[in-house]
């Protein structure tokens, strides 16, 4: 009686935090159903007394004659771009760490080890700068190919881990059939490293999804803009704002976030619990 009673507080209390937890999504869900006029005056009522799709419709249309579609298909191109040359630089770059031997390796991990401790917004203005000056400015340049240059720390750490977690034994019997370092890389070390790799593609996409900085930084004009700023043009401190769009279409927002994890959730699962190969 005594070890269920624990299970059942425990099970008790998992259910209240995971309420808790999901609460404000539930309520971001339900508002966005909900009159624009009545979402804050009903704040603490979370279901609908009327259920209306009109907040969908409106915050579709966009603005200037610009749907909102636009703006999820810049964010997608934006972050499936700069994902991709995430995994394959992260991947070249631990691989380079863990297997290859040369003067110095030691200390170039631990230098991109630092870059994880630097933060982001001492380096806006001198990269703010740099690209000004390469004619980047309202492109989406500065944010994609930079990630071609596995500027992630954690990422190429996660991935050393992993490949330092293989056995030697394959690199060796893949050298003894004359295969050179590229070859390995690419056809033992890649097909793997997938866990690792669905893990830094799940990451790395939410990242660059939700990035708001960047595109305020470098964005200029509306039609480039991704859905983070898009969001924002909801709430006009001049005007009216019009919220029940911005959660409607903040909903829509969710949906390619949750569409990635779904997929790859296997591979992230995979990626976080082995290292290596199993037995």
């Amino acid at each position: 009686m005594k070890k269920r009673r624990k299970r059942i507080a425990y099970h008790v209390l998992t259910l209240l935090g995971g309420i808790l937890m999901i609460y404000p999504l539930l309520w971001m869900v339900f508002s966005s159903l909900k009159d624009t006029t009545t979402i804050f005056t009903t704040a603490s009522q979370l279901l609908p007394e009327k259920v209306t799709f009109e907040n969908y419709a409106k915050g579709w249309q966009g603005f200037s004659k610009i749907t909102f579609g636009t703006f999820i298909r810049n964010t997608l191109f934006v972050a499936f771009a700069a994902t991709i040359l995430t995994v394959l630089s992260s991947a070249l770059v631990a691989y380079g760490l863990a297997r290859l031997k040369y003067r110095g390796r030691n200390v170039v991990f631990a230098l991109v080890l630092l870059t994880m401790m630097l933060p982001g917004e001492i380096m806006m203005i001198p990269q703010y700068l740099w690209y000004n000056k390469l004619g980047w400015i309202n492109t989406y340049l500065p944010m994609i190919l930079p990630y071609g240059f596995a500027i992630q720390g954690f990422f190429v750490y996660q991935m050393k881990n992993f490949i330092e977690g293989l056995p030697r034994e394959l690199d060796e019997a893949a050298k003894i059939d004359g295969c050179s370092y590229y070859t390995i890389f690419l056809r033992i070390i890649l097909p793997l490293l997938k866990p690792a790799m669905g893990t830094v593609a799940i990451f790395s996409f939410i990242n660059r999804w939700n990035d708001y900085m960047s595109p305020l930084l470098y964005l200029k004009t509306i039609p480039n803009y991704t859905v983070s700023l898009a969001l924002k043009l909801f709430c006009d401190q001049s005007s009216t704002s019009d919220y029940g769009a911005m959660f409607a279409m903040s909903v829509v927002s969710l949906i390619p976030i949750l569409l990635i994890f779904v997929f790859l959730q296997r591979y992230l699962i995979e990626g976080i619990s082995t290292q290596g190969l199993k037995g």
